[in-house]
């Protein structure tokens, strides 16, 4: 490596984030117990972060699927800085197009005149929540703004008194406020007490009418751990406790963003927002479905919907302008899909031994992808790294066959050399085609008919390539008595090694399977056959065997 190259990755350039001095922090010790209040902000966060932001009627769409997950609070936009934002709140309020039991919210600066247009966009809603935010952080008072704490501190405070004034002159609609320092996780600690607990003396809360303090990772900053303390350290200080709903709002610069809400809901965050699919600025928000399908997992009720994620994420995928990563968890095609034959050997194995009763157990699958609206099918996937089980879970999906582990053996090498030879994966169509060419398939023999008399004297009919072939033989049994009666044909011996069956469905009309290893002239040999007799099936199984 060069010196330009060393001096362009040049580590020294940056310094570790300072921890938390938190004695006896409790959060490592608990355990979430219920979802949280969640909000939406896709429309506002997530939309001010797309390449082609969201048109009135993508909104409108958008906002109709976050209702149908479940959302009660829903951040609808930017209204004082966006005309689009102005006439979807109008839309929403003059159409009645917001259920009673969903509260909209609207993002403002700590400007009056915004402040004042922000109100004017919500003029008749029944419920409101209004979000006010100005940047705290040292960074952003010294090299962006220029001014003091007590500066920055007047900013938040002229904002909550604007907001308080225009809410009281709109008595009709029930207004909630949040106040979120922004850059809160890089603001010192005793700051963004002080800025918030003064926002607070402004607005009054109650644990009756209680206010959200947001406390965003504006840019993840710190290990997830980090952010905890400071949440923790926040929810032990902010007075009067009681009459604040502590919100937290995680960025996903470091990659951390639903581990750092997860540890932050055990510091006492009660409530998150963030977007589906993780959408928003630089690498995005904290994603909504991961975070509720990561509580789901533990048997917590997300109190939001994703029993349709597939179409969840294409709507989302569609509005965003976003593909959706095939190994985004939950939500990606190939996260519950195994090509391993190790993983594939696991999950046959365990969902074989599942009881519908029992907690979900099932190795390599955290959850039951049939939850999220996916099937089995999707589960096992085969490729040339792909060991007996998976093609033979396919099989068995698709055709009802248990295969015996020698034909799995069988097979899965024929797999491999196929998949190889193709150099992609086999899909499951293409894996049944296969199987039936190589097992079920007569090719040289077929049986047309035969008669069975005492004792274990057997003939019977059959039809080659040469033309009609009849055959005699006579054994210790129907099956002896045929493969000798084929061995006086062919001029070599033949010696079955392993015999397997089993029925395909319950009745007296149901077919058998009938599986047949032998040896002939040192070679061993394998086929199958499907019957509603079985020794018809035994018979034309040792025939599938010559394929």
């Amino acid at each position: 490596m060069s010196k330009a190259q060393i001096s362009a990755f040049n580590h020294h350039k940056y310094r570790p984030f300072p921890p938390v001095n938190l004695p006896q922090r409790q959060w490592p010790n608990r355990q979430i117990q219920q979802a949280p209040r969640w909000c939406s902000v896709d429309l506002r966060d997530g939309n001010q972060a797309l390449i082609n932001p969201l048109s009135i009627a993508q909104k409108l769409d958008f906002f109709r699927l976050l209702v149908a997950i479940g959302f009660k609070e829903i951040e609808i936009g930017f209204p004082s800085a966006s005309q689009t934002d102005f006439d979807f709140a109008r839309l929403l309020i003059e159409q009645n197009l917001i259920p009673d039991d969903v509260t909209v919210s609207i993002l403002t600066p700590a400007r009056p005149a915004l402040i004042e247009r922000s109100f004017a966009a919500l003029q008749g809603a029944r419920r409101a929540l209004v979000h006010l935010y100005n940047s705290t952080s040292k960074l952003q008072r010294e090299r962006v703004f220029n001014l003091d704490k007590a500066s920055i501190t007047a900013l938040a405070v002229t904002g909550a008194e604007a907001i308080r004034t225009c809410a009281l002159a709109q008595p009709e609609t029930v207004w909630q406020f949040e106040y979120s320092p922004e850059s809160f996780n890089a603001t010192e600690l005793d700051y963004a007490l002080e800025i918030c607990q003064a926002v607070c003396s402004i607005w009054q809360p109650s644990a009756e009418c209680p206010v959200i303090i947001n406390l965003p990772a504006t840019v993840e900053m710190a290990t997830p751990n980090v952010y905890a303390d400071q949440i923790e350290w926040f929810s032990r200080h902010i007075q009067p406790r009681e009459a604040v709903i502590l919100s937290i709002h995680p960025h996903n610069d470091r990659g951390c963003a639903v581990a750092a809400a997860e540890l932050a809901m055990l510091a006492g965050a009660q409530r998150v927002e963030g977007t589906l699919l993780g959408n928003g600025e630089r690498t995005g928000n904290l994603d909504i479905a991961v975070m509720a399908m990561n509580l789901y997992s533990q048997g917590i009720d997300p109190e939001l919907d994703f029993s349709d994620m597939t179409n969840i994420a294409r709507q989302v995928s569609q509005f965003n302008q976003i593909s959706v990563h095939p190994r985004h968890p939950y939500i990606g095609d190939l996260v519950f899909t195994a090509f391993s034959g190790s993983h594939q050997d696991a999950i046959k194995k365990c969902l074989a031994a599942s009881q519908p009763e029992e907690a979900w157990q099932v190795a390599y699958l955290p959850i039951d992808p049939n939850d999220v609206g996916r099937n089995y099918q999707e589960v096992i996937r085969v490729n040339s790294q792909s060991g007996k089980a998976g093609s033979a879970y396919l099989i068995e999906q698709a055709l009802g066959l248990h295969l015996p582990r020698w034909l799995q053996v069988d097979f899965s090498q024929i797999v491999q050399q196929e998949s190889e030879r193709q150099g992609c994966e086999i899909s499951a169509q293409a894996l049944v085609a296969l199987f039936r060419r190589r097992y079920l398939e007569p090719a040289a023999y077929r049986l047309v008919s035969f008669e069975v008399a005492s004792p274990y004297q057997v003939s019977a009919q059959l039809h080659s390539a040469a033309g009609e072939v009849h055959l005699t033989g006579q054994g210790n049994g129907v099956l002896a008595a045929f493969t000798n009666a084929l061995s006086h044909h062919l001029g070599k011996a033949i010696e079955i090694s392993d015999y397997h069956e089993h029925a395909l469905a319950q009745g007296s009309d149901a077919q058998a399977a009938c599986y047949i290893r032998l040896h002939c002239a040192g070679v061993t040999q394998i086929g199958m056959a499907c019957h509603n007799d079985i020794v018809s099936a035994s018979l034309a199984a040792v025939l599938n065997s010559f394929n």
